[in-house]
């Protein structure tokens, strides 16, 4: 029994919150065949990664996948499927265009590598221990499967199959967090491990966030640096404060004991900020966006020291109005693009501003958006979604042109049936 996961466009991404504060992956893309050991400083949690000596550890890059599949999962659980089953079809392209690793042939040998990475690896923990179990011991998969077609020899997909562990998990929805879709735009290992920590720790804490030593986190984290080495990464990142959805501030930075302080940035917004430290980020991150674009040529992928990247075809003129139009517009309740509130903001908003949707958009995607989504005024409805990256700086979009793109395809899946002739 198997089942084919949905339109990646319309599922919010949800991570499995018991694997994003402690060590289960490799933070370096070199292979890894140390153990990973973990005690919590009061022994209650207990961790051990080990690494096939062919194919080395999972990496945090790995983990993308598991994100995916996590996040489909809590979408159907939430839609009401009960007859869901560990074992997942999945278009391969679609995968990996949607945890941004490219469609090339290059990607696809990425990602086998991956997944053998993800089957070979072996953990064993007393997470979720009971009465009854005193740990578990499993990998993050069970199996993969090449699919075709037995009289064409054309690919089918491929099926994937979890882990009971990991699968059992995600069925509680207690046991899954929302994170940014800006998640898989983090090309740092460090940087994507401490924002899955950052939002475990201080999701739930408010405008307070959450304090810890920068040796605990080295040793939450697993990575293989040196104390030294880590504390000057994590300075880095904290310094460039460019993680999505999350503020980073070090305090005591002079002292041999300094602490990082993580605040998820709306509880900033709410409370107005602090200081230059703790600054709105809405500002910053369209600054820090402008900015690349003016100093390099168009074909570099720009990146930064937290390892976060823009695509240059965002140009710098639309970073430009973006940035001018995020302290124009209030924050909005709704995170839904597709809300009337943001087409009513939109009503307000000059076409000047945002500009035409044929000069602004990629001419494949234009042409694309045009045939798939035929009938709709596109400038109005560029507008619209303008109006909710505005009100939303988090969600600033990597590649603007592929972002619009998918908000079309939900918009026209929506409300297609109040077309004219539909």
């Amino acid at each position: 029994m198997f089942f084919t996961l949905p339109d990646f466009s319309d599922v919010s991404l949800r991570d499995y919150q018991e694997t994003m504060q402690r060590p289960f992956f490799s933070l370096s893309k070199k292979k890894r065949v140390k153990p990973i050991e973990y005690v919590s400083p009061d022994k209650s949690v207990t961790v051990h990664v080990s690494a096939n000596p062919e194919y080395g550890m999972a990496t945090i890059w790995d983990a993308d996948i598991m994100i995916y599949l996590a996040s489909h999962l809590n979408e159907l659980r939430e839609r009401g499927d009960n007859d869901l089953s560990p074992t997942i079809r999945v278009q391969p392209g679609d995968m990996l265009k949607r945890i941004c690793w490219g469609n090339s042939g290059r990607a696809y040998e990425r990602l086998v590598g991956a997944l053998d990475r993800l089957q070979a690896t072996t953990i064993k923990t007393n997470i979720r221990a009971n009465s009854k179990t005193r740990e578990t011991t499993f990998s993050w998969i069970d199996s993969y499967t090449h699919l075709v077609d037995e009289r064409t020899q054309r690919s089918l997909g491929m099926e994937i199959t979890l882990s009971k562990w990991f699968f059992d998990g995600v069925m509680d929805k207690r046991n899954v967090l929302a994170i940014s879709p800006l998640y898989f735009e983090i090309t740092s290992g460090l940087g994507k491990w401490l924002y899955r920590a950052s939002r475990k720790h201080a999701g739930g804490n408010g405008a307070e966030g959450f304090t810890i030593g920068f040796e605990t986190l080295h040793q939450k984290s697993g990575s293989e640096s040196s104390l030294p080495s880590f504390k000057n990464k994590i300075l880095e990142l904290a310094k460039s404060n460019m993680l999505p959805e999350i503020d980073l501030e070090v305090i005591g930075a002079e002292t041999p004991r300094p602490k990082l302080k993580m605040v998820m940035r709306r509880f900033l917004e709410d409370n107005g900020g602090s200081s230059a430290a703790t600054a709105k980020p809405s500002a910053k991150l369209a600054r820090s966006l402008v900015q690349p674009a003016a100093t390099k040529r168009p074909a570099e992928a720009q990146s930064d020291a937290a390892g976060d990247f823009v695509d240059t075809r965002l140009t710098r003129n639309l970073l430009a109005k973006a940035a001018a139009n995020l302290k124009s517009v209030e924050p909005l309740s709704s995170t839904d693009p597709h809300h009337p509130s943001y087409a009513a903001v939109a009503a307000t908003i000059p076409m000047s501003r945002s500009g035409r949707a044929k000069d602004v958009l990629d001419p494949d995607v234009y042409d694309a958006i045009r045939a798939e989504c035929p009938g709709w005024d596109l400038d109005v409805l560029m507008k619209q979604f303008d109006a909710f990256l505005n009100t939303n700086p988090a969600e600033m979009p990597r590649n603007y042109s592929k972002r619009f793109h998918g908000f079309m395809r939900k918009h026209h899946e929506r409300n297609k049936h109040d077309l004219p002739g539909f």
